[in-house]
């Protein structure tokens, strides 16, 4: 059996179990598998990070900023785009098959012995998320990492990935999302996220609503943790606009940082660049040692985020972004406008059934000029209809198609008719995932064939 062979059938092992939207409030059985294995969380320092969205361009930045600083790093983010084995990645690469399948081979013994604990107390199995979460943290110790960036599933104080203990805690920005698991109220949900704070860590987060960041301030007193906000203790100085991305001008822990450049687009990554110095800081100088401005550089020039305002094709220019929530829909409404310069969007948009589709539509719809309703290929997709007609009842131009594959032929065949014209594919993770796909299968960087 070929490695890749190996490591698919590992994932088909981890499909098997109860899925990633199946969350019960409970991190104890993941804490005890791990103990069996003797805690390879424990080997490596951990930069841990939560939030409502940012999180994972926040942790690619952070992890290419400490590689930039000669660290052997770990990443661990959820959910992938294309094949699962990029939820793992280590020193900027996804984790090798073979890796990820010995890893598998350390654990499997020990997966029997908790699924049978929790049997006898009539506790459901090990679960797909919390299976991975230990994953990631055995293949991390194997590599064997300086550190591992961390990525919460969902929430923070009862998610699997709490089992490790952050040496600094990060928080992207805390809104409404999950409120069914973590609360109907942002206090709710930021008591949740709270709960990644350890004892003694150093804290840095985005600027919050004013009851998020006062229970972030409480929390982090009780730990004895310090902790810095943006717009207060750090923050984004100045950005401009550069071909491929911005330069920015950031205001550290420690120092300031000036015109470096990020090959990302967006406002909002300008704060997320702000963010992970900040964190990087945290971590190597406790905030009072300013990085180098090499490894700025280096580490910002090197960043990426897969799925984030991505380029996918030109002639016609195709975009694509995994908003799936209000407030990441509003900042890539805001991205679409600060970073391009066309006077027409057409919107492929295609949303999963337990997200707010009707505020993913009140924020992106009133950007396009013709919206292109379509489903991911999930059984949670919303039924593209069901997206259309929340945008005809908004009173913009939409059409239905039974496929992304329809929907982006569409989409480009549209923009193709005039140089001001641009597609931006978003709504979904998934979708997003079959956008980078289709675009490389179909060669968009190749432009329009009629």
């Amino acid at each position: 059996m070929s490695d890749r062979d190996r490591a698919d059938a590992v994932y088909d092992r981890l499909l098997e179990r109860a899925g990633e939207r199946w969350v019960q409030p409970r991190k104890e059985r993941t804490a005890r598998i791990l103990e069996l294995l003797d805690d390879p969380q424990r080997t490596y320092r951990v930069v841990h990070i939560t939030g409502t969205n940012g999180k994972t361009s926040t942790a690619r930045i952070i992890e290419s900023l400490l590689r930039a600083h000669g660290l052997r790093t770990g990443l661990f983010t959820s959910p992938h785009l294309e094949r699962f084995t990029e939820r793992i990645m280590i020193d900027g690469e996804p984790i090798a098959d073979a890796a990820i399948a010995d890893a598998w081979d350390e654990i499997e013994p020990f997966v029997g012995i908790v699924d049978a604990e929790l049997e006898s107390t009539g506790d459901a199995p090990l679960t797909f998320f919390e299976l991975l979460t230990v994953l990631a943290f055995v293949a991390a110790s194997d590599a064997p990492v300086d550190v591992l960036v961390l990525e919460v599933g969902m929430g923070g104080s009862w998610d699997s990935t709490n089992t490790a203990d952050g040496d600094v805690a990060v928080f992207a920005p805390i809104a409404l999302d999950h409120a069914d698991r973590l609360g109907d109220t942002i206090e709710k949900i930021a008591e949740v996220k709270s709960g990644i704070i350890k004892d003694g860590a150093a804290v840095v987060s985005a600027q919050q609503p004013a009851e998020a960041a006062a229970i972030l301030r409480r929390v982090a007193a009780e730990k004895n943790a310090t902790i810095a906000f943006d717009g207060e203790e750090f923050g984004l100085a100045e950005q401009k606009l550069a071909v491929g991305g911005q330069l920015l001008t950031i205001r550290g822990l420690a120092g300031a940082y000036v015109e470096e450049y990020l090959p990302l687009y967006g406002a909002h990554q300008g704060h997320n660049a702000a963010l992970a110095i900040a964190a990087v800081e945290s971590l190597i100088g406790a905030g009072s040692q300013r990085v180098a401005d090499d490894i700025i550089t280096d580490g910002l020039q090197g960043a990426t985020s897969p799925g984030r305002l991505q380029l996918l094709g030109i002639m016609p220019t195709v975009v694509v972004d995994a908003a799936h929530n209000p407030h990441g829909a509003e900042a890539l409404a805001q991205s679409l406008d600060d970073s391009f310069d066309f006077d027409e969007w057409g919107l492929v948009l295609g949303v999963l059934a337990d997200k707010d589709a009707a505020g993913i539509v009140d924020r992106l719809a009133p950007v396009a000029a013709h919206v292109f309703a379509t489903a991911p290929d999930s059984d949670r997709a919303s039924d593209a209809d069901h997206i259309a007609d929340l945008v005809e009842n908004a009173g913009h131009r939409v059409t239905v198609h039974p496929s992304l594959a329809d929907a982006a032929d569409a989409a480009r065949e549209w923009a193709a008719s005039s140089e001001r014209r641009a597609v931006v594919i978003a709504g979904s993770i998934v979708l997003a995932g079959e956008a980078i796909a289709l675009s490389e299968e179909e060669d968009w960087k190749s432009g329009w064939r009629a």
